[in-house]
C-alpha cells in the first residue's frame, strides 16, 4: 500500500459502484481514510469490506446517504460531522438519470444530483475549513453543454421528458454551476473545488433509464477504470492544487465550460434557490 495520502480523509458519495468504487480503491490504496457515503448500506457494506482486504487498509467505513431525501443528508453529514475529523477531500460522484420526484418533491435528477449534494457539501464546510488545504470534487458531465437555461418551476415537479436526459443535462449544469460558485465563496479558506467529466462511463446512473434506451447508449461507454481517472486527478493531483472553480474532462484535462455556466448571476440564482429549498441561509 503506497502512503502518500497517509493522514488525510476523503468522503465519496455513491462509492459501492462504478467510478465511485474505483476512486475510493484507488485513496485506499494510497493510504487514505475513506468514507463511503451510499444509499443501500446493505449492497454498499460487502464492497466496503471488499475495499479494505484489497488494499490492505482498516480505515475504510460506510455511511448510509440517500442523496433524494435531504431527511438523510442530514443524517449522514451530521454522523460524519460526529467523527471530529477534518475532511481533505469531497467526492460528490453519485448521480443518476431517472424520471420520477424525490421524497420532499424536487424532480428526480435535479434533486438528487445537485440538490442533495448541495445540501451535503454545505453541511460538511466546516470539517473541509479544518484541513487547512481540501479539495470539493462534483462529478458533472459533457452533457451540461446541452443545457440552455433553467426552469426552477420544473425543478419541483416531476420529470417532463421520457427518457429524463434532458433533466440529467440540467442538473450536469448544476453542478458546474455549484463549483464555480463554490470557488468564489471559498476563497481564502484553502478549499479548492473542480467539476469534471468522467466520460460516458458504463455505471448503474442509467438503471432506471428505459432499457432500449441504456442497451444502446452503453454500447459506446468507457469503463469505470477509465472514467474515474478525471476525478482522482481533481482529487489528490498536487499540479491542480492552486486551480479552483474549473472543469476537466476524461483524464484530467482542463477544458473550458458551457458558456452560461460562466454567468455569476445564474450560479448565484442557483445557490439561493437551492439554500431555500433545503432551508439553509443563503
Amino acid at each position: 500500500m503506497s502512503t502518500d495520502l497517509q493522514g488525510k480523509t476523503f468522503v465519496i458519495t455513491g462509492a459501492n459502484t462504478g467510478i465511485g468504487r474505483v476512486t475510493a480503491t484507488d485513496l485506499a490504496r494510497r493510504g487514505a481514510h475513506v468514507i463511503l457515503a451510499c444509499r443501500t448500506p446493505s449492497k454498499a457494506q460487502p464492497v466496503t469490506d471488499a475495499i479494505k482486504q484489497e488494499t490492505g487498509n482498516d480505515r475504510v467505513e460506510l455511511v448510509a446517504l440517500d442523496l433524494g431525501d435531504l431527511s438523510s443528508v442530514r443524517s449522514a453529514a451530521a454522523e460524519i460531522v460526529a467523527k471530529n475529523v477534518p475532511i481533505h477531500g469531497l467526492i460528490n460522484n453519485a448521480g443518476l438519470a431517472a424520471r420520477g420526484q424525490t421524497k420532499d418533491g424536487f424532480e428526480l435528477t435535479f434533486g438528487t444530483n445537485h440538490l442533495g449534494h448541495y445540501l451535503f457539501t454545505r453541511l460538511l464546510l466546516d470539517r473541509l475549513k479544518e484541513a487547512g488545504t481540501a479539495r470539493i470534487v462534483n462529478v458533472s458531465s459533457n452533457s451540461h453543454y446541452r443545457a440552455k437555461s433553467i426552469d426552477w418551476d420544473a425543478q419541483q415537479r416531476t420529470t417532463k421528458s421520457v427518457t429524463a436526459l434532458p433533466e440529467y443535462e440540467l442538473s450536469k449544469l448544476a453542478n458546474v454551476l455549484f463549483t464555480k460558485e463554490l470557488a468564489r465563496r471559498l476563497e481564502g479558506t484553502g478549499i479548492t473545488t473542480y467539476a469534471v467529466h468522467p466520460g460516458v462511463v458504463a455505471t448503474d446512473a442509467w438503471r432506471r433509464i428505459p432499457l432500449p434506451f441504456r442497451w444502446i447508449a452503453k454500447l459506446f461507454m468507457l469503463t469505470p477504470e477509465q472514467g474515474a481517472r478525471s476525478t482522482i486527478v481533481a482529487a489528490t493531483d498536487p499540479a491542480l492544487a492552486s486551480h479552483t472553480g474549473r472543469y476537466y474532462t476524461v483524464g484530467g484535462k482542463e477544458k473550458p465550460p458551457n458558456r452560461i455556466s460562466e454567468d455569476p448571476d445564474l450560479a448565484t440564482m442557483l445557490w439561493n434557490k437551492s439554500a431555500e429549498w433545503t432551508g439553509l441561509p443563503a
